[in-house]
This record gives structure tokens, sequence and C-alpha cells, in this order.
């Protein structure tokens, strides 16, 4: 018995196998096709939990929001301007 587990409990070890082998067989730039996408989801996400908790925000605050969120206050302040809160 292997003591290798998948990265996931739902995910069985044949398919991670496949996973990791189609991971391997791509070229640099479908590599980053596939970042992008993913960071492009999770700003989408974040935008969307900021829409929850400050609905009347407009696009210009949120995105601050978004930016605060990752850089700190400082840099806010000097390069935005803004001094909203976190």
């Amino acid at each position: 018995m292997s003591a290798y587990r998948t990265q996931a409990r739902d995910t069985s070890l044949e398919a991670e196998r496949i996973l990791i082998a189609r991971y391997r067989s791509m070229s640099p730039a479908e590599k980053i096709v596939i970042v992008r996408d993913l960071s492009r989801m999770t700003q989408q996400l974040a935008l969307a939990g900021l829409r929850r908790r400050y609905p009347d925000a407009d696009d210009h605050e949120l995105r601050m929001r978004l930016a605060s969120a990752r850089l700190p206050a400082s840099v806010m302040r000097q390069v935005f301007g803004w001094t909203g809160g976190r």
C-alpha cells in the first residue's frame, strides 16, 4: 500500500495522476492562461464579497477596498490618496 495521498480528499489517485500528467504536458503559455483565469476569478469572487458587505459602494470604492486588502495602508494613501476602511 502506497503512503501517497491525493491533494484533495474527493479525488481518486488515478484522477490526480491524470491531472498531474496533463499539467506536465502543458506549455508555459497554457499554464499562464490558467493562472491568469484563476486570478481573474479570485478577483471577481472578492469583489462579489465586497459588494455584499458594502452594497452602497460604487465601483471605485470597491476597487479601492480590494486593493487595500492586498496593499499596506501607507501605499493606499501615497499612491491612491485613499484612506477608506478595510
